[in-house]
């Protein structure tokens, strides 16, 4: 019998093998225009991933109480925000797994008609990395046809669930033209990101834990994730990323969860922030893919 050949150790890899994963998906030219539209110095990208019941059905678990917690984003948390959007005359981008919204397809068409965008964010909020290349395909081509026929409108954009970008994501993305992702975080500011060397012509509009709720505000009972940081103590690091871009004129970019930012002691975090961008002045309300559309075509 042939016995294998023993893996390789990181520090034992050939400069060509650790060249080559790193090369992969790289960020590429930058994407940061000279102004945003109508002159705006920042432009304001909110965004909620509408993750609703998924979050324990990825894990092929059957908790009814973490599906409860769960269906609190779309029976309490979604309208919450979509009043409060609508208050500021604003418009967000929702990222929604295609289970979520068969789940919730009122609010998907609530979504649309009342000016907000949606973007693919995966079938049941599965770990891309863990997928073969045509399951994965498979899964976001589904994905995208789900939301297109719930909401009548075609998704330009993704945003991989939990922000795992596996090898094949780009290059589905780019077979299925898409205009924009939103999984990496290469810069604060947009970019085109690059397949293994070459443009594909796809804008990155980064994202990060630093801008996400989930980390400083998130619940598990039964693992060690808590909730460790104060609303307050949030916003600030919010506010404080808002006047740094504003400052530089480029991109404010954060994600929130419906289940998560909605509660009544930390949706004042979202009004505040628009209301704090607002008195900046000169900002851009928009979707991401208003977003992209306008960093790559107008890329100083």
């Amino acid at each position: 019998m042939n016995q294998q050949t023993p893996a390789l150790e990181p520090w034992q890899w050939p400069e060509s093998h650790w060249r080559a994963l790193v090369h992969q998906v790289r960020a590429g030219r930058p994407l940061r225009p000279a102004s945003w539209k109508d002159g705006a110095r920042c432009a304001v990208a909110l965004s909620f991933d509408s993750d609703h019941e998924t979050n324990e059905l990825r894990e092929g678990g059957r908790s009814i109480g973490r599906m409860a917690w769960g269906q609190f984003g779309s029976r309490v948390g979604v309208p919450r925000l979509l009043e409060l959007l609508h208050t500021h005359d604003v418009r967000a981008s929702f990222f929604v797994p295609a289970v979520s919204a068969l789940l919730h397809e009122d609010e998907q068409r609530r979504v649309i008609a009342e000016g907000h965008e949606i973007g693919i964010h995966g079938w049941i909020h599965e770990l891309n990395s863990v997928l073969p290349y045509e399951a994965e395909r498979d899964l976001m081509l589904r994905s995208a046809d789900t939301l297109e026929r719930i909401t009548g409108v075609r998704p330009v954009g993704l945003r991989t669930p939990s922000w795992d970008f596996s090898p094949h994501t780009l290059r589905i993305e780019r077979e299925m033209g898409l205009q924009y992702d939103s999984s990496l975080m290469a810069d604060v500011d947009c970019y085109e990101l690059e397949l293994d060397g070459e443009p594909t012509g796809i804008v990155e509009l980064p994202v990060e834990w630093i801008r996400d709720d989930a980390p400083y505000l998130s619940m598990h009972r039964f693992q060690s994730l808590r909730p460790y940081t104060a609303p307050e103590a949030v916003f600030d690091i919010f506010r404080r990323e808002f006047d740094a871009a504003h400052a530089a004129g480029g991109l404010f970019q954060v994600t929130m969860h419906p289940h998560i930012i909605t509660h009544r002691s930390r949706v004042w975090i979202v009004d505040e922030l628009i209301r704090h961008a607002k008195a900046a002045g000169n900002v851009w309300f928009a979707t991401h893919a208003e977003i992209a559309a306008w960093a790559r075509t107008h890329a100083a």
